[in-house]
């Protein structure tokens, strides 16, 4: 083995995509030695949802200290650290851009490499810390702004197979909490309401072609509203965990019977649950309980590390670091950033 394999290498990750600032140090790609996240979630609540240059503030305001603390919780200097690895995209590109100039300079202060990391590429490895990853594996992404099933040959290597045509699941979340006058972020108050009630109100559920892996939520938005408006209309009351526990469930359906479905097709070792929703009670309990008589592994992370944080960013930054893939100084905010090709 070469000196590279033998010594620990420590990353450092920075994830600024939306309204988190994290910073977070990863040893050899598994191993978590500090994970700071700052939230910006009571800044957002009264609007409702994230305001884009409110979230770029916050990040200014933030990085340093979040940067600082990481360092104290790990007992590390800069001169330890191997690599600086950023979010490169996608997310909102004013508080992508503080996280991306935090690492060139980081980077250029103390002569470190630098690595563009791809989001979701980030939330997937977020179960390397977990349990190490076995190829051929499929990630269920889902996420305020991502619902997609990606295929994994190797390391560094995402094929997604099906994605949604409209609203992200976590998204749809969203959209329905602000209908029954929850308060921001939806997802968590949905689910906790749904395990108090029934799904008995028939709401679709969007299969699409035969053969398409990919999903559609707007219209089960759509149909949530129209129940709501149609039981006002005529004076029936339904109660708002009916409501809940009939949204999710149809969520939850589509999304466990397509992954099912892609594990079998493609005949993987491995299947990974990943994003923010992967938070989601209802989701976990029906994943575990479906994949109770199919071959595949599944791995779900702990919740702390579903939502948005920078160890998911270090531990794929690692996989690149070793593989020689490299930022320069001109590295920018790619909002649009594509897995596939990143």
């Amino acid at each position: 083995m070469g000196e590279f394999m033998k010594k620990d290498m420590f990353v450092l990750g920075i994830e600024t995509s939306c309204d988190e600032t994290a910073v977070a140090i990863v040893k050899n790609g598994t191993e978590i030695v500090a994970n700071i996240v700052s939230s910006q979630i009571e800044s957002h609540k009264r609007f409702g949802g994230v305001v884009p240059e409110i979230a770029s503030r916050h990040h200014v305001e933030q990085i340093t200290f979040v940067l600082e603390e990481a360092l104290e919780q790990a007992g590390m200097t800069m001169d330890e650290i191997d690599c600086v690895a950023v979010t490169e995209g996608p997310g909102l590109v004013g508080a992508l851009l503080i996280g991306v100039n935090a690492a060139k300079a980081l980077a250029f202060a103390h002569n470190k490499p630098l690595v563009g990391v791809h989001h979701i590429a980030g939330h997937i490895y977020a179960n390397r810390l977990v349990k190490e990853m076995r190829f051929p594996l499929l990630s269920l992404v889902v996420s305020g702004g991502h619902t997609e099933i990606v295929f994994m040959k190797e390391h560094g290597s995402f094929q997604v197979i099906g994605e949604t045509r409209d609203d992200a699941a976590g998204e749809a979340y969203d959209k329905v909490a602000r209908t029954l006058s929850l308060p921001y972020p939806g997802g968590p108050h949905i689910d906790r309401l749904a395990q108090e009630g029934e799904p008995n109100l028939d709401l679709p559920r969007a299969w699409l072609e035969e053969s398409s892996y990919d999903f559609s939520f707007s219209g089960l938005k759509s149909a949530v509203i129209n129940t709501l408006h149609n039981a006002k209309q005529k004076g029936v009351t339904i109660h708002p965990q009916d409501l809940a526990a009939s949204f999710q469930a149809s969520v939850i359906d589509v999304l466990v019977t397509k992954t099912v479905k892609a594990v079998k097709e493609y005949g993987v070792e491995q299947v990974l649950l990943a994003g923010g929703v992967a938070a989601n009670k209802g989701l976990r309990a029906a994943l575990q309980e479906a994949f109770e008589g199919v071959e595949a592994e599944l791995i779900i992370p702990p919740l702390s590390l579903c939502t948005d944080n920078a160890a998911m960013i270090a531990a794929a930054g690692t996989v690149l670091f070793q593989q020689g893939k490299r930022g320069s100084m001109d590295m920018n905010a790619h909002p649009g950033l594509d897995i596939e090709n990143f």
